[in-house]
Parts: structure tokens; sequence; C-alpha cells
């Protein structure tokens, strides 16, 4: 099978399908792999780091497009991409369908076939290809919520740890997830005063028991969720419906009572957000303040750290990616239920119950059309 990496357009987007590595395990299999010239810069990686490695390196991504029989890439494809998709081509990446119609819709016409990492499952019904860029976004959020809350971002002005003598920052996290506990370990490092609020009494003990004494475990209710978050310096939205779009959990009227200079980090944006008042934002611009209250919705935070965000991703993609080109796509996806629950669209059918909900769409089961 011919595999296509092609450099990743999105704004801002530094990460990469495949490392140098993760092309020498697909050519040990007897695939051909095409990458578009400087994929892999944002992770220094060379063209000829990828020609030592085996690829064949292709000028442009039309190229790529062109000539390949699987897809992959990190981010969604852009319109142009998309329009660069062809029936029966396999497209194998993050999604995030659900609050994306016009997408959806692109993917739908493409006739592709169109894998997404973040629906993906394992034995433990865990999301084994967003769990590292999960854990990256966490730790990342309290980095940058601790950098919102420095005056000239329009915080408070408040130093996360505080100092002896000076009390440290209130962080609520909601959401015990892989998102919301390595963001709970991060705050924790910093000294900060953290609570997690989760509607799975199972999550909290968990949680409770390993970070004990230092967090403080909340069932979520609307009343608690309205206290911590407006009594809050740093409230963390890590909350996940596998394939759904995100709830919005905290509303208008709770930010508006939100002291000035607090700071909302929603990492759910790339599924819609789970703050009423969230909008995708990118590195470079990446708050906006309402009432003042400052945001921050990068849509693809992972991307600021390409390095770390790229070797983690393909330490778990790949496995999949090569089951993929050496059985082909039917006997993959019907040998593997999980890989299947990672099958979004086939072939102008949208085979995901829950994207098919979120977006008001007829569902249809992938193992039908797969047979």
């Amino acid at each position: 099978m011919k595999i296509g990496v092609p450099k990743e357009i999105k704004v801002e987007e530094y990460r990469v399908g495949l490392t140098p590595d993760s092309v020498r395990q697909f050519v040990a299999h007897g695939h051909k792999v095409l990458v578009e010239t400087q994929a892999g810069i944002g992770l220094n990686c060379s063209d000829e780091n990828y020609h030592s490695a085996g690829a064949q390196i292709a000028d442009h991504s039309e190229k790529v497009f062109a000539e390949s029989d699987l897809i992959i890439k990190v981010k969604e494809p852009q319109k142009s991409e998309r329009m660069m998709l062809r029936e029966n081509q396999i497209l194998y990446t993050f999604l995030h369908l659900a609050p994306d119609p016009i997408q959806t819709k692109d993917l739908i016409a493409s006739g592709a076939i169109c894998l997404a990492y973040e629906t993906v499952t394992d034995n433990n019904n865990q999301l084994p290809l967003l769990t590292p860029m999960s854990q990256v976004a966490g730790r990342l959020s309290i980095q940058a919520g601790a950098r919102c809350l420095e005056k000239e971002m329009g915080g408070k002005g408040v130093l996360l740890g505080g100092v002896p003598g000076v009390l440290p920052a209130k962080v609520t996290v909601i959401g015990g997830g892989t998102v919301g506990e390595n963001a709970i370990v991060m705050a924790l490092g910093l000294g900060a005063d953290v609570t997690v609020l989760d509607s799975n009494v199972n999550t909290l003990a968990r949680l409770g028991q390993r970070y004990a004494p230092g967090l403080k475990t909340v069932y979520s209710s609307i009343a608690s969720l309205e206290y911590h978050v407006i009594n809050s310096d740093l409230v963390i939205g890590a909350v996940l419906v596998a394939g759904a779009e995100a709830p919005k959990l905290v509303s208008m009227d709770m930010v508006r009572a939100m002291k000035k200079g607090s700071v909302l980090v929603d990492v759910a944006i790339d599924q819609g957000g789970c703050f009423e008042t969230s909008k995708p934002t990118t590195h470079s611009d990446p708050t906006y303040l309402i009432n003042g209250i400052v945001h921050y919705c990068v849509a693809n935070m992972p991307g600021a750290v390409p390095c770390t965000s790229t070797y983690a991703l393909n330490n778990v993609t790949v496995p999949f990616g090569i089951s993929i080109a050496d059985r082909g796509h039917k006997v993959a996806l019907l040998e593997d239920p999980h890989l299947r629950n990672g099958l979004n669209i086939y072939k102008g059918h949208i085979t995901h119950q829950a994207v098919a909900d979120a977006l008001g769409s007829n569902y249809v089961e992938a193992t039908t059309l797969l047979a």
C-alpha cells in the first residue's frame, strides 16, 4: 500500500502524521511512503531524514493525495485537502466531526474512508489514540492558565502557587479523565489550591486516593459547578464525550459572576467547547476577554510542542496504521472492533452513532457497509 504524509496546513500546526522512525516501520512491512517536502520541519526533521528512512519526497500536497492509498495526518483536513480526497481513499487522522457539519459534508461527498483517532477504543473502553494528546493538552492547560493569570495577559496578577504568606490560586478542573488528571498533576506540582469536579464517584475516589491530601474532590452538580467556577481563579474545561459535541457546562451567567481577571481554559474546544462563551483561537492569538474573564481556547494545544506530541501520537497510531496497510481496510476493520469504532465516515455514510446524533444525520452500522 502507498502511504501519504502531507504537511499540516492548519494555522500554527507543527506536528506531522509520521516521524522518520515511523516511516521505517511502514517500509519494513513492504509499503511505500510518500512525504511532502518540509512536512517534518516542526520536529526539526529534514527531507533527508525522511529519505534516509525510506520515504519518497513529494514537492507538493497534490502529489501526496493523488498517489496515496492511505493518508496519515494529525489534524482534520482543511477545505483544500478535503477537495483532494477521492473515493475509496483512506484518511486516518483526528477529525472531531460532531461540531463541524461543513467538514462532515465534504468528507461524505468525497466517498473516502475516514477514520478518526479520537474514537478508536481499547479493551478498557478507553480512547488510546486520544490519550497522549489529552495528556499533553492537560499539562499545557496549566502552563497556559498560569500565564493568562499574569496581569499583562488580562489576568488577576496572581501567581499560581503563591508564596509563603500569600495564598495560592484556586484552580477548578471540570472532568477527571485524562486531560483533567494531567491538569491536576501540573497544578498540584506548582502548589495551587486544586479542586476537581466530576459526576462519576468512582473517578473522584480514584483521584482522591491518588492525589490526597492536596486534591479536593467534589461531585459535579449544578450548584457545585456554579460555586466553584465563580470562586476560582483558573477553571480548566476537561470534559469529553467520545465522538459527541462537548456539553456546555459553564453558562454565560456563571462567566458574568466570576471575578475580573479570572481565566477559563477550554481543552474541549476541538469538540465544540464546554463553556458557553468559548470560540476557537490560535497559538498566535490565544485569548480573548468576555466580561473581563480571560478565555484561552486554542483548538490544537499539543501543536505548541510538536516534538513531544508527534512522537507520543505515533507511539499509538502507527500500530493501527500498519494493520490497515498490511491487511487492507476491510479486513482490518471487520476483525478489530476497536479500530472499527474509529470509522466515522465510510463511502458517503456516517458510521459513528455519536457523530450522527450530534449532526442530526442518518447513522449506518459499519459492519453492514463493510460486508
